[in-house]
């Protein structure tokens, strides 16, 4: 069978389909409480990106108009220079944060899902982000990846065309089950995330985070946790976390363990996704960078 020529048949159905209400309606109730409580950590997230201003009182710089007469009597102090400054808190953003899920769709999920629900698991999390985040945008701006073996950057929703609506929404679920049922085996979480980093720090934002939902099934493809774990702290402008959604065995929290603390959660529960995704949003708030 021509899984690629299946898969473009169903992507192309996908897309002429008829609306199924009740299909969303499973996905978008069984995440409701979630929606909320991501709503609420949203709300109270503060503004983190360095705000260029004025620096007073410097020794060097442009002279400071308000300081002429200071300098008179000898003052040393009284130019001015353009500089960053941490904003205060409460202020508002200057730009949105920005978030990337980089979601799997690898075969694996499709094929697990019996066992454990980790595609369900999946299409739940990625219906709380489009839910939560909508009306956010002057906050987030955010976009889905999918990773598989086929690739690590099949667009399911892009940055500048987010679901607008539950028919729009449920598009990008059945995309994300279409994609795991007829998808080629192997593994791109590692390039998925490597080049999401890469592309998030190339942006202006507030703050940029890359989130990597995975099976943890990482093991079966050779690729090696320090190899991960190098990966999610490559570059200092972009916060990068793994939720592990899947498991079999205790496969996922003996990956945890061999990543840097704090980097990775292990969620087979949807329901600590949100709490994970606050903790994920308010750790920086604790670091000066």
């Amino acid at each position: 069978m021509d899984t690629s020529r299946v898969l473009a048949e169903r992507l192309k159905e996908i897309n002429m389909s008829e609306y199924d209400a009740s299909t969303y309606k499973r996905f978008s109730s069984a995440v409701m409480r979630q929606v909320q409580s991501l709503r609420i950590v949203l709300d109270s997230l503060q503004a983190k990106g360095k705000e260029r201003q004025w620096l007073k009182n410097q020794a060097l710089g442009e002279l400071d108009d308000a300081k002429i007469i200071d300098g008179l009597t000898g003052e040393k102090s009284i130019y001015k220079r353009r500089g960053e400054l941490e904003p205060e808190l409460g202020s508002p953003q200057q730009k949105p944060k920005r978030l990337r899920v980089l979601a799997d769709v690898s075969g694996s999920m499709y094929r697990f899902n019996g066992v454990d629900g980790r595609l369900e698991r999946s299409m739940e999390a990625v219906c709380m982000v489009m839910e939560a985040l909508e009306s956010y945008e002057h906050k987030f701006k955010y976009d889905i990846v999918g990773h598989s073996g086929d690739g690590y950057d099949i667009e399911l929703v892009p940055v500048d065309k987010v679901p607008k609506d539950n028919k729009q929404r449920l598009q990008v679920l059945k995309t994300m089950h279409a994609h795991a049922q007829f998808c080629m085996s192997g593994d791109h979480t590692l390039e998925g995330a490597d080049a999401s980093i890469k592309q998030l720090a190339r942006e202006e934002a507030d703050e940029r985070f890359v989130v990597v939902l995975s099976d943890a099934n990482l093991e079966r493809y050779g690729i090696r946790p320090e190899r991960f774990a190098q990966v999610l702290t490559s570059d200092p402008q972009v916060n990068a976390f793994a939720i592990f959604i899947g498991s079999l065995g205790d496969q996922a929290e003996r990956l945890q363990k061999t990543l840097p603390a704090g980097r990775s959660f292990v969620a087979l529960d949807t329901k600590q996704i949100p709490q994970i995704l606050q903790q994920i949003f308010t750790s920086t708030m604790l670091s000066s960078a």
